[in-house]
């Protein structure tokens, strides 16, 4: 069975990976025909290209793994885009590179930026749509069973309904010795299937495409005894973690003196995911200064003119495991607090500056954060920076807070375009922003980075929060 599933896997992928290169050379192609520079050796080779930098970026953005669970439009859709925008944007640095520019057509080039992406998108969404269709009608379904009444195995079974195109149908629960289940509390659209030994029976003889376990929590000994006697069964067989075990599972094993070690608290990147991220800061970083760069000497101009006191505002903020650095802003204030209690910025506050105003509804004050980035104090995306003084409030009231600084601070966050970005008059809010910042140590990689600085771009302008 196990075969089978990863025969499909591949399967799907190369479907995929197929309408790609199809989609990607075709427009190309197309657009060539109908353009003067006529050049199709030079157009068959940068589409080539293409279709290879395009899946190499693919597997960094995850644009070819299992899309059960993820929505559509608000992940899978953004991951195309970046995907192929950051394909695009280095082929054309290497046309102009090798100067050969002039060998391709403006009007194809830019048919092919617009057109692909749409394209794309809509083969996708016709292919999904095709296999959410054979599965709502049973075709590629699993049967499945949860053994153990417990809040884990409740809310799976619920998320399992929300989402009819994930392929599985829930057949019922077990009851687990000694692990409080109560079919009380089991909603009466389920059924009850038995007992552990009715559980064991039922995996011995293969009734199930798959059976969850959701033991409760603190059943650690029975749970184990529990497994070993699944051992003996034919049923894939698969564990519903608790929050303490959950936790585990985010940690790195390794073996030391021939001795197993779990990492529970350490650096969450890899050495070549180190120099993945500072490759992206220092090119994306470089590129948008330059490309602000006017704009910011305009700012400063404002600032000086218009309030006095220095264009740069200086605070103290902790960085990459607790170092201290000079985090840098243009000045939106008529002071420059950097002392041991620090008042954050409220709606209506009197002390922010007319062009202060607008540069912080805009987040235009956050743009020297690009120096910072480059002088490697900074990410471009990470957990934002916080005042030392608010460190030192809140890491003794949210446990893990500190936590936020096993990697550099960002200059836009998970947090930020989830909607808690600005201020945290309340413990609830400054919890929900360390929640997805480590949301986002954990699951980081370039796909998930380009996705938050696109979706920063386009959120800048009308966010309530910025003030």
């Amino acid at each position: 069975m196990q075969n089978l599933k990863a025969n499909n896997k591949i399967s799907s992928e190369l479907i995929y990976r197929g309408t790609d290169t199809l989609v990607i050379m075709g427009i190309l192609l197309l657009a060539s025909i109908y353009s003067r520079a006529y050049n199709m050796e030079g157009y068959l080779a940068i589409g080539l290209g293409a279709t290879l930098l395009f899946g190499f970026v693919g597997r960094f953005t995850d644009i070819y793994a299992s899309w059960s669970g993820r929505p559509f439009f608000r992940d899978e859709v953004i991951r195309i885009v970046v995907t192929w925008l950051s394909t695009f944007l280095f082929l054309i640095f290497t046309i102009f590179a090798a100067k050969v520019s002039e060998q391709f057509s403006r009007f194809v080039l830019i048919s092919w930026l617009l057109l692909t992406p749409v394209l794309l998108i809509a083969c996708r969404y016709a292919l999904r749509s095709l296999q959410a269709a054979l599965k709502r009608i049973g075709i590629n379904n699993r049967a499945i069973a949860i053994a153990g009444i417990t809040e884990q195995g409740l809310h799976f079974a619920q998320m399992i309904e929300s989402q009819p195109d994930s392929g599985f149908q829930i057949a019922g629960f077990y009851t687990l010795d000694d692990d409080g289940s109560n079919p009380a509390n089991l909603p009466s659209h389920y059924a009850v299937l038995g007992d552990t030994q009715a559980m064991l029976a039922a995996a011995r003889n293969g009734e199930w495409d798959q059976i969850y376990l959701a033991p409760a929590s603190g059943q650690s000994a029975a749970s184990a005894q529990l497994i070993s006697e699944l051992a003996d069964t034919v049923t894939p067989i698969r564990l519903i973690p608790d929050n303490f075990t959950t936790s585990l599972l985010h940690s790195r094993y390794l073996e030391i003196a021939e001795t197993p070690v779990l990492h529970i608290y350490d650096a969450p990147l890899s050495t070549q995911n180190v120099f993945i991220k500072r490759l992206e800061d220092l090119f994306l970083g470089s590129l948008i200064l330059l490309l602000v760069s006017p704009l910011m000497l305009g700012i400063a101009t404002a600032i000086k003119l218009t309030s006095r006191g220095p264009v740069l505002f200086r605070q103290t903020r902790h960085g990459l495991r607790g170092e201290k650095f000079e985090v840098l802003k243009f000045r939106t204030m008529t002071v420059c607090e950097n002392d041991r209690h620090i008042r954050q910025a409220t709606r209506n506050d009197h002390r922010i500056t007319r062009v202060g105003a607008f540069l912080r509804k805009t987040s235009l004050d956050e743009l020297p954060q690009f120096i910072n980035v480059l002088q490697g104090h900074m990410s471009i995306v990470g957990p934002r920076p916080h005042a030392v003084a608010h460190n030192e409030e809140y890491r003794d009231l949210i446990p893990g807070y500190m936590l936020r600084h096993l990697m550099k601070p960002g200059i836009t966050g998970w947090a930020q375009i989830n909607g808690w970005r600005g201020e945290t008059d309340t413990l609830f809010k400054m919890q929900k922003r360390v929640e997805l910042d480590m949301e986002y140590i954990r699951a980081w990689s370039l796909g998930l980075d380009l996705r938050i600085i696109l979706v920063t771009a386009f959120k800048t302008l009308h966010d309530k929060n910025a003030y």
